[in-house]
């Protein structure tokens, strides 16, 4: 079991991390915004088949339920993919891929702020200004020319991040049984959707998309890989390792980002890149090392 639960997680993180580069060769071909709607009118429709498979709810019921679809599309799909796409113009697989890894960090600033039951201690604190440091590291923003494409790029990376969090605080607040997998299709559909309208707004066309064998093999990996398969694992892996393991793959994609754009793309990372994700990660291990030394001690309990 302990096998099939390091393959899935590798699995799961080259999944994720490739996506990155993926997207990254698709914005060569697409609009961006359009880009990621393409991408989850797909695997919204193939996620939802999924829930009507695997559960006995294929569609929320209740109001709550619908905020909570609505939540989940508008932050965590829609906001997340719109910076993100857009952001990835400016900016390297590996970097956008760290940049997104300080999501967890953010979750715990946002929770501080919306759920009255979180707390943060003094090394809770210090967790998240040396995540915000390794991001500052990471971007090196010109004090003489923050607006230059590189750092607007990146702060959108990391608008993308802050929307993911957020949305996934946001979820915890609504009172809602819904099936992981119901909620995640409904989701992908109704983010698509507002991507679509954000699409129209900022004069994104179809008729901009040039469809050439690379770019059908950029989303049909997205769709497939990154989404349809790559979230099939993460429900299989969140039931069987909880919440803090599976957040480890926030730290495993950057790796998997970095050797894919190296090896398809030609980028190289920088020291700056791996000192800054060395520094999200030290962040998140401030932040999570009660639940991180817990989540040890069973598992050595386990082993024995």
């Amino acid at each position: 079991m302990r096998f099939r639960n390091a393959t899935l997680f590798v699995v799961l993180a080259v999944a994720w991390g490739s996506a990155f580069t993926a997207i990254k060769a698709g914005l060569e071909y697409f609009p961006p915004v359009l880009f990621a709607a393409f991408r989850y009118d797909l695997a919204g429709v193939l996620m939802l088949g999924y829930a009507g498979y695997a559960t006995d709810r294929w569609r929320p019921r209740t109001r709550n339920e619908w905020v909570l679809v609505g939540v989940g599309g508008a932050f965590m799909i829609a906001a997340y993919h719109a910076f993100l796409f857009v952001g990835e113009q400016g900016t390297t697989s590996a970097a956008a891929a760290i940049i997104v890894s300080l999501s967890p960090i953010l979750t715990t600033g946002f929770a501080r702020v919306f759920l009255p039951d979180e707390r943060l201690t003094t090394l809770g604190i210090a967790g998240l200004l040396v995540g915000f440091v390794g991001v500052g590291l990471l971007s090196r923003p010109d004090p003489n020319n923050l607006l230059n494409a590189r750092t607007v790029s990146m702060f959108l990376v990391f608008l993308a991040a802050a929307s993911f969090a957020l949305g996934s605080v946001l979820t915890r607040r609504v009172d809602a049984d819904l099936p992981i997998e119901t909620m995640e299709a409904w989701s992908m559909l109704l983010g698509a959707g507002l991507m679509h309208v954000a699409s129209v707004a900022i004069a994104e066309s179809v008729s901009d998309v040039q469809w050439t064998g690379e770019a059908i093999l950029a989303l049909g990996y997205l769709v497939v890989v990154a989404s349809a398969a790559g979230f099939l694992i993460y429900f299989d892996l969140l039931e069987r390792l909880g919440p803090i393991e599976i957040n480890l793959v926030s730290y495993a994609a950057p790796v998997a980002a970095a050797a894919t754009g190296l090896a398809f793309l030609g980028e190289t990372p920088t020291a700056y890149t791996a000192a800054g994700f060395a520094l999200i990660v030290t962040g998140f291990v401030l932040l999570k090392r009660n639940a991180i030394r817990a989540e040890v001690t069973e598992f050595r309990a386990y082993g024995d």
